[in-house]
């Protein structure tokens, strides 16, 4: 089935390290300000790795009513603050359900962390009884049903929980609803938040976190830094955003995911070349009118040379002319989230006429022949974007976003 239905972003949210909104988040980018710092632990923390982009100093009860809290880990506590910031933008009440043609959709990997493990050294190490929320505050489902029950959003309403993939799916996912006539609206994103000692001491164990500075693309690179935080979209159908007089910040053109299906933890260049090629046939454009690539670009040696090579099967001779810069240097690996974090950098890139930079590169690698918009901000003409997210288990997605004036 063709549909014309054309989709539109209306508004954005974002908590994340560089503090309480999109604006901070997409002006940390573009300013290439690291907002990485040691992390702070509940309990003492036996672990190499110090560092981290925490969601530091985050007041819940500043932004959210005392009878919502009890509900919600941290994880939800970021979202549903995002979210109404996003609707706030897209000129949306709260006053008024949004109804059945209103989808929540919202990835995440793991759900309510912080809950989990409170839960388990209270049950394991405390022996005492946990809380009767415990369940609804940690079960990855929390996220899309709390982000319902706020805004009265009746339709589909499901997490997506597909690791470093789970907001670029999301957010893919709202726009072929949309586009399907299933739904007229979606609320969609991501949320993560799994800075906590257990969760540390498994990320160390895979030896991909740098100890030190993440430096994507860069020959000497190491190893990601976590990130946390969430990033919330109102996505709406072009047509009636426009007959309520809303102003649409992109168009959301094109979605597309594929599976290596080959290996747990080594990504395949192939599947991640497929995932975006996919991805440009389904927004109708063609790779010579990608003017900017936000990377997934983790900074671990395998990451960057596999998306290296698969960005080089989609562009070609034009790999090494074409800005693709990761700003995962600036608001950490989100993990769930990292793909609705990423997506806010990318339409502030497209807004603003800048490809923000990759920073802490030091020196080309000869096996990563991309130009990585090293260390500063680069303006220039940005019509079209393309952003990636690829995951453990060979999960790949990847998102389009083109300048409004033709929305």
């Amino acid at each position: 089935m063709t549909s014309t239905r054309q989709v539109v972003v209306t508004g954005m949210g974002a908590v994340s390290a560089a503090g309480i909104g999109a604006t901070a988040l997409w002006h940390a980018a573009r300013d290439g300000r690291s907002c990485v710092a040691e992390t702070q632990f509940k309990r003492p923390y036996r672990g190499r790795i110090k560092i981290s982009a925490q969601v530091q100093g985050f007041d819940p009860g500043a932004h959210l009513e005392a009878s919502v809290l009890p509900f919600c880990d941290p994880v939800t506590q970021y979202l549903l603050t995002a979210a109404d910031e996003a609707v706030a933008q897209a000129g949306l009440s709260r006053s008024e359900p949004m109804g059945p043609r209103t989808a929540a959709i919202i990835g995440t990997g793991v759900g309510g962390m912080h809950t989990l493990e409170d839960g388990l050294y209270l049950a394991l190490v405390e022996q005492g009884r946990p809380t009767p929320l415990t369940v609804p505050r940690l079960i990855p489902s929390s996220c899309p049903s709390n982000v319902s029950i706020r805004f009265g959003a009746r339709g589909p309403c499901f997490a997506v929980a597909s690791a470093c993939s789970s907001a670029t799916q999301a957010i893919g996912i709202g726009l072929h609803l949309i586009r399907s006539g299933l739904i007229d609206r979606a609320i969609v994103g991501g949320t993560e938040d799994c800075i906590t000692n257990s969760s540390m001491l498994a990320w160390e164990a895979l030896r991909v976190l740098t100890p030190d500075v993440c430096r994507p693309f860069s020959k000497g690179r190491n190893g990601m830094t976590l990130g946390a935080g969430a990033g919330v979209f109102i996505l709406e159908e072009a047509e009636s955003a426009r007959a309520r007089g809303a102003k649409a910040l992109v168009e959301l053109a094109g979605y597309g995911t594929s599976s290596d299906a080959k290996d747990q933890v080594r990504p395949d260049a192939e599947g991640a070349a497929e995932c975006m090629r996919l991805t440009l046939a389904d927004a109708g454009v063609l790779a010579d009118e990608v003017d900017y690539v936000n990377a997934h670009g983790t900074g671990t040696i395998v990451n960057d040379l596999t998306e290296s090579e698969a960005l080089g099967l989609v562009f070609g001779n034009r790999l090494s002319q074409l800005p693709i810069s990761s700003t995962k240097p600036i608001h950490g690996h989100g993990l769930g989230a990292g793909g609705a974090l990423e997506l806010i950098v990318t339409i502030g890139a497209v807004r603003d006429g800048v490809a923000p930079p990759t920073i802490n590169w030091r020196e080309p690698d000869v096996k990563c022949p991309v130009d990585p918009v090293p260390n500063e901000a680069r303006p220039m003409p940005i019509r079209v974007a393309l952003t990636n997210s690829f995951a453990f288990g060979g999960i790949n997605a990847s998102l389009i976003v083109r300048r409004a004036e033709a929305a």
